[in-house]
């Protein structure tokens, strides 16, 4: 690193055309300058400059050495601009994870920040499976729900509303729930967070009801259909095949269009929590900065948030 230094200090001399002139610039005084280039001069076994009381004149080493030297300085402002475009503006990959179920999510939120920023590129890794954040090299995960312990920033996004959903056909078939207390005579559909390869144990839905008044019931049901892919279960509750718990701007299409309709109406339950895991480090990067400010506005504009 000292010989990197002693070329920059050579270079700056040599473009400024006297050891005072880059002495200013270098913020070093011209004893210094001159005892660096003597001692890059004795290390070299060679003599780079020849001095004068006014002017300096490069040596034949010197004119061959230059030209390396002036590329050190070079490499190394483009490395700080670099750095500064990463500090300040939108550039380079941004690497994303989120579940599957919110990948209807991700083109909205981040379609203006794309659009802005032609320079960022996406890189999006959908999985319901808990992947590894740091071997993925993810800049920015989103997760829902209790998060495990770990070394990664969690910051809150929003609170989703989530409500009890079943298909037409399949109330139709069964006895429309008229309290909490009825749900446990239903078939359910479950996300499971655990590992379903090596569980062969029932998936228990646990379900926390608040009426309008105050009154709570908890109420606790084995899963019928468990599922690591909330996209997959709502599609199954479409189908007519049990009861669902998803978040409302998740379901609100369906609603809308009459496959599904919600159950217990009168009764909430607690809503969805939605984070945005960074890695723990200082100078966060303007990429991760902006999404973000994105997701944050995305998610504030959500029904049910």
């Amino acid at each position: 690193m000292d010989d990197l230094r002693s070329m920059a200090v050579f270079a700056e001399t040599v473009d400024a055309g006297s050891m005072s002139a880059a002495a200013r610039r270098l913020g070093m005084s011209p004893s210094a300058v001159s005892q660096t280039i003597c001692a890059l001069e004795e290390g070299g076994g060679v003599v780079l400059l020849h001095r004068s009381t006014r002017k300096l004149r490069l040596t034949e080493a010197g004119e061959r050495y230059y030209p390396h030297c002036r590329r050190v300085i070079e490499a190394a402002r483009a490395g700080a601009d670099a750095l500064q475009l990463a500090r300040d503006a939108p550039d380079g990959e941004l690497r994303l994870s989120a579940p599957v179920g919110f990948a209807g999510h991700i083109a909205p939120a981040l379609a203006p920040l794309l659009a802005d920023a032609p320079q960022l590129r996406l890189r999006l890794l959908l999985d319901d499976a808990m992947i590894d954040l740091i071997d993925a090299r993810i800049d920015l995960a989103l997760r829902v729900g209790t998060l495990p312990d770990s070394d990664w920033v969690a910051r809150p996004l929003c609170e989703l509303e989530t409500l009890l959903c079943a298909s037409p056909a399949y109330l139709a078939r069964h006895a429309v729930p008229a309290a909490p207390q009825d749900l446990a005579g239903h078939q359910w559909l479950s996300l499971a967070r655990a590992d379903l390869r090596s569980s062969s144990q029932a998936v228990r839905v646990a379900l926390d009801l608040q009426a309008a008044d105050g009154t709570r019931r908890h109420v606790e049901v084995d899963a019928r259909i468990a599922g690591n892919n909330q996209v997959a279960l709502q599609q199954m509750c479409e189908q007519g095949l049990g009861l669902v718990r998803a978040a409302r701007a998740d379901v609100a299409p369906a609603l809308r269009r009459g496959a599904l309709v919600q159950v217990l109406p009168a009764w909430r339950l607690p809503p969805m929590p939605v984070w945005a895991l960074t890695p723990r480090r200082e100078g966060e990067a303007a990429k991760v900065r902006a999404a973000l400010d994105a997701m944050r506005r995305y998610f504030a504009s959500l029904p049910g948030e």
